[in-house]
Formats: C-alpha cells, sequence, structure tokens
C-alpha cells in the first residue's frame, strides 16, 4: 500500500476588527496566498517526494509549519488525528494568522502502484476497468511513470489478486 496526501484549501476568514487593531496595514484583507478550492496533492512514491519540493517555499511558511506534520503522517501511512476527526485519516487545520487564517482539509489517500506489460492505451483502457471493482474509488494510468495508481476507499481494502484477477488479459509485473 502506497499513501499520497491531498490538502484542500476549503476556507480563508478575515477578521477586520482585528486587522484595524493590531495591523501595520489595517486593510490588510484576506491572505493573498491561497485561494478557496485550490488542491495540492503531496506523494513519496520513487523518485517523486513533493513533502520536500512542495515545501520548499511553495506554501506560505506559517501555513506550512502548521499543517506539514499532517501531511507527512499521511505520506507515512498513519492516522493524521485519531479520535478527534469523524475520520482519523482527515485533519481540518488552520494557519497561524490569527486575523486572517486559511482553513485547509487535510486528508490521507491510500492506493497501490500497479506496473502492467501493456502499451500505454491498453494501461489507459485498464485503469479505467478498474474503477469498476468494489473499493476502487479511482485508478489514474501514470503516463509519465508507466503504472496505474489504484486509490481505494480508506475503509475498504482491495487485494493484489482482485486486482490481478480484473487485468486478466495482461501480465501483471508488480504490485506496490
Amino acid at each position: 500500500m502506497q499513501y499520497k496526501c491531498k490538502m484542500t484549501v476549503i476556507d480563508k476568514k478575515v477578521f477586520g476588527d482585528l486587522q484595524e487593531k493590531y495591523l501595520a496595514n489595517p486593510k490588510s484583507g484576506a491572505c493573498p496566498f491561497y485561494e478557496v478550492g485550490a488542491e495540492y496533492i503531496f506523494e513519496r512514491y520513487g523518485d517523486e517526494d513533493t513533502f520536500w519540493t512542495q515545501g520548499n517555499g511553495a506554501h506560505c511558511s506559517e501555513a506550512w509549519d502548521c499543517f506539514s506534520r499532517y501531511v507527512y503522517t499521511a505520506l507515512q501511512g498513519g492516522s493524521i488525528m485519531r479520535h478527534w476527526t469523524n475520520d482519523e485519516h482527515i485533519m481540518i487545520a488552520c494557519c497561524n494568522d490569527g486575523t486572517r487564517p486559511v482553513i485547509f482539509k487535510i486528508e490521507r489517500l491510500d492506493y497501490k502502484v500497479v506496473y502492467i506489460d501493456a502499451d500505454a492505451p491498453a494501461q489507459k483502457k485498464i485503469a479505467d476497468n478498474l474503477t469498476e471493482l468494489t473499493g476502487v474509488i479511482n485508478a489514474v494510468f501514470r503516463p509519465d511513470k508507466n503504472f496505474i495508481e489504484v486509490f481505494m476507499d480508506r475503509n475498504f481494502e482491495v487485494t493484489d489478486e482482485e486486482i490481478i484477477s480484473a487485468i486478466s488479459d495482461y501480465k501483471v509485473v508488480q504490485i506496490d
């Protein structure tokens, strides 16, 4: 099993009264760095390690300081917030800016990497067909890496045997 982390900006707040009272620029307004609806995917598989590359200036340092621990935990397959949220694979966090906080939904994505001895068009079709397996929420062919990512419902792991059986016309080389 492999893990990615998806982070979504779900809200931004502005506390104008606090900005007016405490900031050098009392009309600072909302955070200019993030937009509601923006999504960020972190992964650590093979030669990819976007935890480090996205954290290196691609995010506001105040926000990164607040959510990086949850992203790292998700990438290691851990429980992000056991017994705090109604799904231990999800955390709601926000940055440190008390006058204009940004609120993030951080979730662990569980997936398997499937290497198949087939050309790209066949792998694309196989990925589409794998979405029909119970417990699979998405399957994506990565032509840049020549493998398929099979994303699973966190509460329903699809076995390697089920994946192999669904791809019976092709040779499965490896499943990570």
